[in-house]
């Protein structure tokens, strides 16, 4: 293991933040896991695990720079999905300022894959302001881009069919997709922090696995012992619920995402890299399926 670094996570207590503090934790880092309610249960399972809760958030400067004061690193994620795309901007641009006056040695940003292709898709224009700004504020970075996560689709959002027998999102059934599982990401953002020299300046797509909603479906049939069938929603459809995620799944079909899967899985081995058959199996079908 390389040297015990202490590293500020911020979103912590999400599915990205929550993997990389996991996965530092278990490698042996001191995490300080920044958190706006120290009493959820969230924070109180990190804090089990070993992590320091600092209580703030990203509309209180002041609470960032004390977090991320006598860091190592800091991990920086922002959400649109709770008060917009403007307001992550804004939060992630923050972020990164209270990184600055704290001195920090090196900050990785989370974004999305395909965010510097111009995509159009509001929530990916939210996240690449963000990065434009962090390269531009001249602190030692990296950014990862992870694709589509794997656990969207048996999520309230994409896997609400599943009961019914179905997978369904708004791509042909043949078109692949990009994907990568969150405990991936959070392996992948350990790595970066703890091997700064080899990534620094970099930004790199993340992804673990492609396949068709076909393909999907004959995964979850196979690990569920219950026959899936793949179903293409209108985008119409998708439209009259989100215009941003119709925008996503256009995006999808017309171009997509090109991270270099081959490449990450022949260079970062000790990530752990999973089949997506292997994750299927391991997710608990009867609960899914009830």
């Amino acid at each position: 293991m390389s040297k015990s670094l202490t590293v500020l996570v911020t979103g912590a207590t999400g599915q990205q933040g929550g993997a990389v503090a996991r996965a530092l934790l278990k490698k042996g880092h001191k995490v300080r896991a920044l958190t706006r309610k120290p009493d959820s249960q969230g924070a109180l399972e990190l804090k089990k695990l070993g992590a320091e809760l600092a209580i703030g958030n990203f509309d209180d400067r002041d609470s960032l720079v004390k977090a991320m004061t006598g860091t190592d690193a800091v991990f920086i994620m922002s959400t649109p999905f709770e008060a917009g795309m403007d307001t992550e901007t804004r939060q992630g641009i923050s972020a990164v300022d209270a990184a600055k006056a704290a001195g920090v040695k090196h900050v990785v940003y989370t974004s999305v894959g395909g965010a510097n292709q111009k995509t159009g898709i509001p929530h990916f224009d939210s996240k690449f302001r963000v990065e434009e700004y962090l390269v531009k504020s001249g602190l030692p970075h990296t950014i990862i881009a992870p694709v589509f996560f794997r656990e969207n689709l048996v999520s309230p959002m994409f896997g609400g069919g599943l009961k019914q027998g179905v997978v369904a999102m708004a791509l042909p059934a043949k078109r692949p997709l990009q994907q990568i599982g969150v405990d991936e990401i959070g392996a992948f953002g350990a790595l970066v922090i703890e091997r700064r020299e080899a990534f620094l300046g970099k930004r790199i797509d993340l992804a673990s696995n492609e396949l068709t909603g076909e393909q999907v479906a004959q995964a979850f049939s196979s690990a569920s012992g219950k026959p899936l069938k793949y179903v293409e929603v209108p985008l119409a459809q998708m439209r009259a619920m989100s215009e941003d995620m119709a925008l996503m799944f256009e995006w999808f079909d017309k171009v997509g995402y090109n991270a270099d899967i081959p490449a990450l899985r022949r260079d970062y081995p000790e990530v752990g890299w999973r089949s997506f058959e292997e994750w299927a199996k391991a997710q608990d079908w009867k609960r899914l399926l009830a």
